[in-house]
């Protein structure tokens, strides 16, 4: 297939390209490099041995998207474009729900006056809201907690009623637990614009200097060492999940919804003690007032990804710190 990628040079869709690619799909990459650099079209050619399609477009910009899908033939669409920042969406809601909701239906007009109807959305855990019982499963009730959260499920239901508006469409929601890690080659990896929000690239800042200390955001939960727990899935199990998503979807009309996590949690400090591990650094913490809307512990049940996508994760927390690791030892090279 023919595949255009939104958020094409961001941390999951240049994973997702390569990986594509290496199956024998061909990409387009799109993407308006608000939270990404251009340097990373020529970092997915170098790996891969070829060139990239590339074009600079915001995904609200509906005419210039039907144009890309019309010029490049396009048979089928990833949406991982928008703004992720869970803090952040508490602070800039008319930005968030602009780009997150808004270019998605700018999208979904471009795809229906395209022609084109095969789409895998990046979706997020977020929609689950506070576990209700864990693991969560696709059948959990959805009630995020956040605006950012709140994009996702209004997305999630802007798809589900086009499905059902015609049999023609072919839909599957990926809801991420906390992607880490990096490609083995350390030529792609995290690289957040500004001071990172999430764990991992904020650990991996502190190992190089770049930040003097990791804030840990309370110690009194009821977990393992008192610190939260999470789901980390490395980005390349990540990026095979949308390949075995985009190929199902592809033969199953519908909306359809998927977990995309390794189905283990591991706390702050078992994340941290193995970056120590794989990069030789000591990192400086403090512990500091938790943050509103924290959940002590969460993670995934990926077995219905097993059961119709044949995907499961096969890289651990070990493969993810040290392939974070040579991510960044290559940056600083």
């Amino acid at each position: 297939m023919r595949i255009l990628l939104t958020g094409g040079t961001g941390y999951i869709g240049s994973h997702t390209a390569i990986t594509l690619s290496s199956a024998g799909h061909e990409v387009v990459l799109l993407d308006n490099l608000c939270n990404s650099q251009i340097d990373v079209v020529a970092r997915i050619e170098k790996i891969l041995g070829k060139k990239i399609v590339f074009y600079q477009a915001d995904v609200r910009d509906t005419d210039a998207l039907i144009a890309i899908l019309q010029t490049e033939k396009i048979d089928a669409v990833i949406h991982l474009a928008g703004l992720k920042a869970v803090g952040e969406s508490w602070q800039k809601p008319i930005d968030y729900y602009a780009c997150n909701v808004g270019g998605s239906i700018s999208l979904a007009s471009a795809m229906k006056v395209a022609g084109v109807r095969i789409l895998v959305f990046s979706s997020s855990a977020t929609v689950y809201g506070d576990p209700k019982y864990l693991p969560y499963d696709e059948e959990h009730p959805t009630s995020p907690t956040n605006p950012y959260g709140r994009n996702k499920l209004q997305v999630e239901q802007l798809l589900h009623d086009l499905a059902n508006s015609s049999d023609e469409w072919c839909i599957t929601c990926l809801r991420y637990f906390n992607p880490v890690g990096a490609h083995e080659s350390g030529l792609i990896g995290e690289n957040p614009n500004g001071i990172p929000n999430n764990l991992m690239p904020v650990v991996a800042q502190v190992a190089t200097g770049r930040l003097p200390l990791l804030n840990i955001y309370g110690n009194d939960y009821e977990t393992i060492d008192g610190t939260g727990m999470r789901d980390y899935i490395h980005v390349m199990d990540l990026a095979e999940g949308h390949l075995t998503a985009i190929e199902w979807i592809a033969k199953n009309n519908g909306c359809h919804y998927f977990n995309l996590g390794s189905g283990t949690s591991h706390s702050v400090l078992e994340l941290v003690s193995e970056f120590e591990k794989a990069s030789g650094k000591t990192i400086p913490r403090k512990v500091i007032s938790r943050r509103e809307g924290d959940l002590p512990n969460y993670y995934a049940q990926a077995d219905k990804a097993l059961r119709l996508l044949h995907w499961k994760t096969s890289r651990n927390l070990s493969d993810m710190c040290e392939s974070t690791w040579r991510w960044e030892q290559q940056r600083l090279a």
